[in-house]
């Protein structure tokens, strides 16, 4: 079977296809001065990774870290990468400093991603005090993982929406959390420039999205959350795209390269054509597109269901996708239609048909962007719904059994015993990840 590469054509499809995220005005935003956010200039992730996912009550939310569990396992299957979620309510970095041995770095990651920030600014006006502790132990952090040989990605803290009316000792206003928040930020790329280690810029991309938002969907919106801190699947989105995009993944996932005239689909590493027809291909994929919604609520329904699932709502991880570009960056599934000769061409994949000019064809259209339900929904909802379940373990494993009663007396015995249950779950993933066979039809319009 013959393969082809996608740098050349992925180069002029990225910059011909896809608009530019739009920016807000900057009104109310004057008193920011972000700095610059350094850029990956390779691929962080090594085959066969032990991620570390460590963070607050955003992280112990378990979507971010779903999102990027569920991307690292069917999008980019040949790297191999494993997970851990290491969430934990109400921490800030020097909790995680404390625990890191005994919860974290007994597991052996070979990298870690970190969020904290969100309760280390004690919800109230900057103070120098509150920069000062968080540089030294988030440093501290960092110096503990790369000791132990972790790589790591320092990552910034989110935006707030609202004064969290539950932070009985919050003050100030949303304006001047954000500006601390903001801060944290910036603390937090100097400390990865001095350190070299690599940095998520969560924050920035947060506070645009969500301005983005509320200009074209009203003040109803909540990137940070209802509550002003605990995002929704939009919120946790975005932050996933920053720490995807902060590991250097390309979003290469997959080209079909369609000559019209001869009736030739040649596709990309990880695809095979496995029948032809007059202008329909049939074709084995070993990795999966990511998928913004499944078909029903049945596997995991927390997970945002086609149909239901509404581009105006923070609740919706479609939505997000209009002010970030994850769709552009990340998840690029391409179908190239090219010496085509009638004006237009009906596309067909899975249940759904749309139509497309032959300029566009030719150009490339995003299966994965043009198509929320695809044939990849069901299996996707299956891998994720399988991911979901071994986060929530991994999280009693560390509050519950780890620090519980035996956890203080006999950590050993409980690693070994809940390992066991943990590994059973982690089986199912790689049970539940199967190659899809799907159906690509073009016909002259």
């Amino acid at each position: 079977m013959i393969r082809i590469s996608l740098t050349a054509f992925l180069t002029s499809f990225a910059l011909s296809l896809f608009a530019q995220v739009p920016q807000p005005a900057l009104s109310g935003l004057e008193k920011f001065h972000p700095a610059k956010a350094p850029e990956p200039t390779q691929l962080l992730l090594k085959p066969g990774d032990r991620l570390a996912i460590c963070g607050d009550s955003i992280t112990e939310q378990k979507m971010y870290s779903r999102i990027i569990e569920d991307y690292l396992t069917m999008c980019v299957p040949d790297l191999h990468v494993s997970v851990r979620q290491y969430g934990w309510s109400g921490e800030r970095a020097p909790g995680f400093l404390a625990r890191m041995t005994n919860d974290c770095l007994r597991f052996n990651p070979t990298i870690a991603t970190t969020c904290y920030g969100m309760n280390d600014h004690e919800y109230r006006p900057y103070e120098e005090r509150i920069g000062q502790t968080y540089r030294e132990k988030s440093t501290a952090i960092i110096e503990a993982f790369k000791a132990n040989g972790v790589r790591v990605i320092q990552g910034s803290p989110g935006c707030v929406g609202k004064m969290p009316a539950w932070v009985k000792s919050a003050s100030g206003t949303v304006e001047d959390l954000n500006l601390n928040l903001c801060e944290l930020r910036n603390i937090g790329i100097d400390i990865a420039e001095k350190e070299d280690v690599g940095f998520a810029d969560v924050f920035w991309p947060m506070l645009m999205a969500g301005a983005n938002a509320q200009a074209k969907y009203g003040t109803n919106y909540a990137i940070a959350g209802k509550d002003g801190v605990h995002p929704g699947w939009a919120g946790h989105t975005v932050m996933a795209y920053a720490f995807l995009k902060a590991m250097g993944l390309k979003g290469d996932i997959g080209l079909f390269s369609v000559d019209l005239k001869k009736n030739q689909c040649l596709p990309s590493k990880g695809h095979t054509v496995v029948s032809t027809k007059k202008g329909e291909f049939q074709i084995k994929s070993a990795r999966y597109p990511f998928c913004v919604c499944v078909p029903t609520n049945n596997y995991s329904a927390t997970y945002p269901v086609c149909g239901n699932d509404d581009a105006a709502s923070d609740a919706s991880i479609r939505s997000a996708m209009q002010f970030v570009p994850f769709e552009k960056e990340l998840n690029r599934f391409v179908l190239q239609g090219t010496n085509g000769k009638a004006p237009n061409y009906r596309v067909s994949w899975g249940e759904e048909t749309k139509t497309f000019s032959k300029e566009q064809l030719a150009a490339g259209i995003n299966l994965a962007q043009e198509f929320a339900k695809n044939p990849f929904s069901d299996a996707f909802a299956k891998v994720d719904a399988a991911i979901a379940a071994k986060q929530t373990y991994e999280t009693r494993e560390i509050k519950m059994e780890f620090h519980g009663a035996e956890g203080k007396t006999n950590i050993v015995a409980v690693a070994e015993r809940t390992e066991k249950a943990r590994q059973q779950l982690a089986d199912a993933i790689q049970a539940a990840f199967v190659p899809v066979t799907h159906v690509i039809k073009i016909e002259p319009e």
